[in-house]
């Protein structure tokens, strides 16, 4: 029997959305921090039938936790205890930033999804970046003499926003400047709905020079080492607007696509909470199960047009091991989910690398 649901039910579902996640984090920090930690990790990394070649890097699994859960870099190593191949945090600004007015963190618990419009609520860039290089030094100390190979940091970077569009590519230019000398992938966010005006960066005219500074400068930044650079991409794109940012990626030679971010949409997803709670919920980006379909349909329809010249990474939807597993087959080298593990628990990865591993074989 699984305890997590039950605790859920009694503890969390009756608390505030964002205070339950603050106190999930300082949970996973505090397990990280105890003893049980080195025990803990045998029963809970991937299995090496799962490790994972992408980028030019080593994933030791193909499912990792997506930007959003982890905003600051608080827990990258408590993460990576916990089974998750890769850590993405983020999303991180060049400017701290306080987000959006609170409420803004909102389940929709009968359908397993979450409605957030958190606004980019973070430390900024220069506050992240000691965390980052004092994680991943981390990871390489305890997975140096370790078969497995060590968790691979993601840093999602977006725009400040008191930073007019028009000074964008510089927000990101100095974000890329701090961070990427401690990440092993960076991410461009162009497609948070809870930014305004952000999404409008994501057609080609913006995106091309946007991009092309941030490739410049992660050079600038790492000239010995080459930092993987990906775009994230909205769900409510049109079909032919994606396609043409996947021949921009290709033509500016980025190294993948992450589809898909959350969804402004609330009609057609077969939602079966109370439309007038949707409602009075208001504006945000919807995650979870409903974003299956879209998230899938996304993946092959990139699939088909890039073949193999972009790494691609699914996110939306993503819950059992069967999920990965789908869209691995779907054309996928990496897998991320975020809001099944609000309510799955912090079981929840090494679940799904274990059941993996029997699909697998």
């Amino acid at each position: 029997m699984k305890i997590y649901p039950i605790l859920f039910k009694l503890v969390f579902k009756p608390m505030d959305a964002e205070l339950a996640h603050k106190i999930g984090l300082k949970g996973i920090q505090l397990l990280r921090a105890s003893k049980l930690t080195p025990v803990a990790r045998k029963f809970l990394l991937p299995d090496a039938l799962l490790r994972t070649e992408a980028m030019g890097l080593t994933f030791p699994s193909p499912f990792g936790i997506a930007a959003g859960f982890d905003k600051e870099g608080s827990c990258i190593n408590a993460l990576g205890d916990l089974g998750f191949g890769h850590v993405e945090i983020g999303t991180v600004t060049a400017q701290g930033q306080p987000g959006n007015p609170k409420p803004r963190l909102f389940r929709l618990v009968e359908d397993l999804a979450v409605i957030n419009r958190m606004g980019f609520n973070n430390e900024g860039a220069a506050k992240v970046g000691p965390r980052l290089a004092a994680a991943r030094a981390d990871f390489e100390t305890e997975f140096s003499f370790s078969s497995s190979a060590r968790p691979i940091i993601g840093v999602n970077i977006g725009k400040t926003k008191v930073v007019e569009l028009e000074d964008a590519a510089e927000d990101y230019r100095i974000s890329t400047m701090t961070l990427a000398p401690q990440a092993d992938y960076m991410v461009v966010n162009v497609s948070s709905p809870n930014t305004p005006g952000l999404r409008s960066l994501q057609s080609v005219e913006t995106l091309r020079p946007l991009l092309q500074t941030v490739q410049e400068a992660a050079v600038l930044a790492e000239p010995n080492r080459h930092v993987p650079l990906l775009v994230k991409i909205a769900p409510d794109l049109a079909d032919d607007e994606i396609l043409e940012i996947a021949d921009l990626a290709v033509e500016l030679g980025l190294d993948g696509i992450i589809a898909t971010n959350t969804t402004i949409a609330r009609d057609g997803l077969g939602l079966q909470s109370d439309a007038q709670k949707v409602s009075e919920i208001g504006a945000g980006g919807l995650s979870g199960a409903p974003l299956k379909n879209r998230s899938l349909e996304v993946l092959r329809l990139l699939k088909e047009h890039v073949g193999e010249k972009l790494t691609l990474v699914s996110v939306g939807g993503v819950t059992t091991a069967g999920d990965v597993k789908e869209r691995l087959d779907a054309g996928a080298t990496l897998v991320q989910g975020y809001t099944a593990f609000l309510y799955e628990g912090p079981l929840w990865a090494a679940r799904i690398n274990r059941e993996l591993k029997k699909l697998l074989k």
